[in-house]
């Protein structure tokens, strides 16, 4: 009798998962119904759905936990396998969806200070997480991209394919790649060492932010672009007013070489959580764990001029469409401030930041070589 009652449950179980996938498959199936088929396709393109949808038959088990058939069926549904993470991540009390940064958003200088880091300790404080949208609050989804709006700005998901794409790559130097605050660093749990000039921050170049600049600078000339990396510290000796120093120094390069169509700012975030906690975003990625890479867009919410940012939030969302294609995730979701980081000086500029804080380098140069391959793959469509 128990051999019947387990052979019972077993087929119970995986007629359960052929139905939830058979429900994700109809919610995808809903988006040219318009406006509610469009918030289901949202829906359907969320990993939690199908595991939630699976859990409401079969109970609160880990999709991990199964064998069998339900194994198989888990194993041959990529959306399924995919929200294996995100649900261990939920259950675990850990964040998957894009915390909030660590410095306010309110003024045009909302970066020109320091960020009060604390200093490294154990790995045992990093908390591993992977930022994804959502449905709803601040997130607006269109054009198949997430958009987090922190700006002062009443927007809706319209705002998402308002710009223009004015970026066309011709003959002569094309991309230049600039750090406005180049001696931002990770941290060192890897047995990645470096002298720190400040918690999470280096001067020497082979292990800040400016050499995964140069690996996204190899990238990008492997792929046949003619790249231009300018190395300066422009945050340091001093980190206020490093971005009317970047500033400066792009309008240089911009006089110097009219053929740049592309900027692009590399940085890493920093994200504390309230307990102080170290966050590190990291996707899985063909079976290595990769630092995520998220597009940061300015705005007019400062109050400062900046006419074309839809034009820049459109060249991003561009380039955001083959990454969401091309990975699991990872590309976080976009996110639009108030302050402008520059970007009113050139349609194709970008604030790029790759990983955070608590990730290691060799986590954020993996996360910056399958971000450049992707985006290099689109920016040859807008080759002339």
């Amino acid at each position: 009798m128990a051999g019947k009652g387990e052979l019972g449950r077993a087929l119970r179980r995986g007629a359960a998962l052929g139905l939830s996938l058979v429900a994700v498959w109809g919610v995808g199936m809903t988006v040219d119904l318009g406006a509610l088929g469009e918030q289901l396709a949202i829906l359907g393109e969320r990993q939690e759905l199908a595991v939630s949808l699976m859990a409401a038959q079969l109970g609160e088990v880990h999709p991990s936990a199964l064998t069998g058939w339900g194994r198989l069926l888990l194993d041959q549904s990529a959306l399924l396998a995919a929200g294996e993470g995100a649900v261990a991540a939920q259950r675990a009390g850990q964040p998957s969806e894009e915390p909030e940064p660590l410095l306010p958003d309110q003024q045009e200088d909302e970066d020109q200070a320091s960020p009060s880091l604390p200093p490294q300790t154990g790995e045992g404080d990093i908390v591993e997480m992977t930022a994804q949208g959502k449905s709803g609050g601040q997130y607006l989804f269109g054009e198949g991209v997430y958009l987090y709006n922190r700006t002062n700005l009443e927007l809706d998901a319209s705002v998402i394919s308002s710009g223009t794409v004015d970026v066309t790559l011709g003959e002569g130097p094309q991309i230049l790649i600039v750090h406005t605050h180049g001696s931002e660093a990770y941290s060192q749990n890897d047995g990645d060492r470096y002298e720190e000039s400040d918690p999470y921050r280096t001067t020497d170049c082979t292990h800040n932010v400016v050499r995964v600049g140069e690996e996204i600078t190899t990238v990008f000339r492997a792929h046949g672009f003619q790249v231009l990396h300018d190395t300066t510290l422009y945050d340091y000796p001093s980190y206020n007013g490093a971005y009317d120093r970047s500033a400066a120094g792009v309008k240089q390069w911009l006089e110097q070489y009219p053929t740049i169509q592309v900027v692009l700012d590399v940085h890493r975030d920093a994200l504390v959580g309230s307990n102080g906690e170290v966050y590190k975003l990291v996707s899985q990625e063909a079976g290595n764990k990769v630092a995520q890479v998220m597009f940061v867009l300015g705005s007019s919410g400062s109050g400062l001029e900046h006419p074309r940012w839809r034009d820049n939030l459109a060249f991003a969302v561009r380039l955001q469409q083959g990454l969401t294609r091309g990975y699991t995730s990872l590309a976080r979701p976009i996110v639009l401030r108030n302050s402008r980081y520059n970007q009113q000086l050139l349609p194709g500029s970008l604030l790029v930041e790759v990983g955070g804080h608590g990730n290691t380098l060799s986590e954020a140069l993996a996360g910056a070589r399958l971000w450049a391959d992707n985006v290099a793959r689109t920016l040859k469509e807008l080759r002339t």
